[in-house]
């Protein structure tokens, strides 16, 4: 019984026996967010600028520059992420580890991540930023939902990725070097 209710909240990917699958509401939820977050953030920013007042401590090239390298490296990081899952199929399902999987489980749901904070660098909006935050805990969500999924599906082998790479966002490496 249990695995029905599991199967019913699973949305696949049709024609694709080598992917596993994603929470059923991930794709509405994103949506619906989506919405969400574009009309508060472009309703504040550039019509009642009620909260917007952190734009006038920041140098506007400052969040430009900011603005627009977010956004490409968001951009990037979506096409790498998609071009492995949906790009490459593979006889069977498996744990990917390759490419921006080494360096996060969910490079995908970092670069919407990135996509929104690359707006709010372009005009910092409070009551945006809050809606990213509500953002950022569905994304927490839906990956620890697919993570339980993709743990009872790989056993073992996704659990050791589990501890070798985070979930969403990566660890800076600082390397020590000793001078003698």
């Amino acid at each position: 019984m249990k695995k029905e209710t599991s199967e019913k909240s699973l949305k696949k990917h049709h024609g694709r026996d080598d992917l596993i699958g994603e929470h059923k509401a991930g794709d509405a939820g994103q949506l619906v967010l989506l919405l969400i977050f574009l009309a508060v953030w472009i309703t504040d920013s550039f019509i009642l600028n009620m909260t917007t007042f952190p734009n006038h401590y920041i140098n506007i090239w400052i969040r430009t520059l900011a603005g627009i390298a977010t956004l490409i490296f968001s951009g990037w990081l979506a096409y790498s992420g998609l071009k492995i899952v949906f790009g490459e199929k593979r006889p069977k399902p498996e744990v990917i580890t390759k490419g921006v999987f080494g360096m996060v489980r969910h490079p995908v749901y970092l670069s919407s991540v990135l996509l929104y904070a690359g707006m709010l660098f372009l005009s910092i909006s409070v009551a945006a930023t809050a809606v990213w935050i509500i953002i950022i805990l569905f994304y927490l969500y839906i990956s620890r939902y697919e993570e339980k999924m993709l743990t009872r599906h790989f056993g073992e082998e996704y659990l050791r990725y589990q501890r070798e790479v985070p979930m969403m966002f990566p660890k800076l490496k600082i390397r020590n070097r000793n001078v003698e």
